[in-house]
C-alpha cells in the first residue's frame, strides 16, 4: 500500500523557529516570576511580599505606566517612539486639577485631560509627518514644550483640587471593598483588552502593523501613511493624558514636576514585554506584564531600601538588556 505524500501546502515550520517564538512569548512571564522570587526571597519575609495588600499596592501603582505602556505600544509597533510621556502625563495632570479647582464637572476634567494628551500627541505627529522630523528629536522637542507648558499653566506649583470620584481612580484600597483593587486598575485592564482586540483583529491594527514592519510595502499596498502616523500619536497621547488623571488622582493634586523619566518605564516595558523599537512587533499583554515587572522592581527596592539611585542603575541596565535582546531576535528571525 502506498505511502500518502505529504500536504505540499502544509509548510513544517523548524523546532528551533517554535522554541524560539515559545522563549518570546513566555519570556515576559518567566521574567516576572523571576523578579517576584527574587525580591520575595533577599526580602526575608516571602509572605510579606506576597501579601494580598502588597500586591494591590504594586497594582495601584502599575496603573499610570501600564496606560502609557498600551499608548507605547502603539507607537513602537509603528516603528516610532515618543519621549514626551512624563511630560504629556504632568501636563494633563495640572489641566485636571485646573479644571476641578475652576469648578468644572470630575467628567469634563477627566475629558478635557484625556483630550489634551490626544492634542500632544497629534503634534508629535504632525512634526514627524509634516515636518520630517524623526521621532527621537520631534518627541524630545516636545518633552520640553509639555513640561514648560505644565509649570506656566501651574504657575510653577502645584495645584490643588477638590475632592471628586477622580481621587479614588488609582487609590491602593479603594473605599468599596468589592472593587479589590483600584478602578483604575480595572480600567487600565478593560482598555488593554479592546486594544488588544483593536491590534490584532481591527483594519486600523493590521496597517499599524504593516507601517511598522515595512513603510515603503505599506505605501505600495495603499496604505497612507502619513495620515497613520498622525493617528497613531495621537492614539497614544489620548493613554497619556488618562495617565495623567490617574497621576494627578494618586497625588491628589496637580503637579507639574511629576513623572520625571516615567517615559523610560513605559518604553522598557513594551520592550520588555516582546515589542521591538525596529517596530513590526510587540503585544497590549507583553507590555502589561512589562509594566508589572517595573512596578514589582521598583516595589522591591523599596522594601529592601535601597536608594533610588539604585533603581534608576537597575532600570538602565534593564533597558539595555531588553534592546540587546530585541536586537538578537531580530538578527535570530534574519537567520
Amino acid at each position: 500500500m502506498a505511502t500518502p505524500s505529504p500536504n505540499p501546502l502544509v509548510v513544517e515550520v523548524p523546532k528551533q523557529h517554535r522554541f524560539r517564538r515559545w522563549i518570546e512569548v513566555a519570556g515576559p512571564f518567566l521574567g516576572l516570576i523571576a523578579v517576584i522570587a527574587f525580591f520575595a526571597i533577599i526580602s526575608g519575609s516571602p509572605d510579606r511580599f506576597l501579601s494580598v495588600a502588597n500586591i494591590r499596592i504594586v497594582l495601584a501603582q502599575t496603573v499610570i505606566v501600564a496606560l502609557g505602556a498600551i499608548g507605547m505600544t502603539v507607537i513602537i509597533v509603528s516603528a516610532g517612539i515618543d519621549l514626551s510621556v512624563g511630560a504629556a502625563v504632568a501636563l494633563t495632570s495640572v489641566i485636571a486639577a485646573l479644571a476641578l479647582r475652576n469648578g468644572m464637572s470630575p467628567v469634563v476634567a477627566l475629558v478635557l485631560a484625556i483630550l489634551v494628551g490626544g492634542i500632544v500627541g497629534l503634534l508629535n505627529g504632525l512634526a514627524v509627518t509634516r515636518l520630517r522630523v524623526v521621532p527621537f528629536i520631534a518627541t524630545l522637542g516636545m518633552l520640553g514644550v509639555a513640561r514648560g507648558l505644565a509649570k506656566y499653566f501651574a504657575n510653577q506649583q502645584t495645584v490643588n483640587a477638590p475632592a471628586t470620584w477622580i481621587n479614588e481612580l488609582a487609590v491602593s484600597f479603594p473605599t468599596r471593598p468589592w472593587m479589590l483593587v483600584a478602578p483604575g486598575v480595572w480600567i487600565a485592564i478593560v482598555l488593554a483588552v479592546f486594544m488588544t482586540l483593536v491590534l490584532g483583529k481591527s483594519v486600523f491594527g493590521r496597517r499599524v502593523f504593516a507601517v511598522g514592519s515595512n513603510e515603503a510595502a505599506a505605501r505600495a499596498c495603499g496604505i497612507h501613511v502619513e495620515r497613520m502616523k498622525l493617528m497613531i500619536y495621537t492614539v497614544g497621547g489620548l493613554f497619556f493624558g488618562l495617565a495623567g488623571v490617574m497621576q494627578m488622582s494618586r497625588l491628589r493634586q496637580g503637579d507639574p514636576t511629576v513623572a520625571v523619566g516615567v517615559e523610560l518605564d513605559v518604553i522598557a516595558a513594551v520592550v520588555i514585554g516582546g515589542g521591538s523599537l525596529n517596530g513590526g512587533e510587540g503585544s497590549i499583554l507583553g507590555a502589561m506584564i512589562g509594566a508589572l515587572i517595573m512596578a514589582f522592581l521598583r516595589n522591591g527596592c523599596l522594601q529592601m531600601g535601597w536608594a533610588n539611585y539604585v533603581q534608576e542603575i537597575i532600570i538602565g541596565v534593564i533597558i539595555v538588556l531588553a534592546v540587546a535582546a530585541d536586537r538578537y531576535r531580530a538578527k535570530a528571525a534574519q537567520a
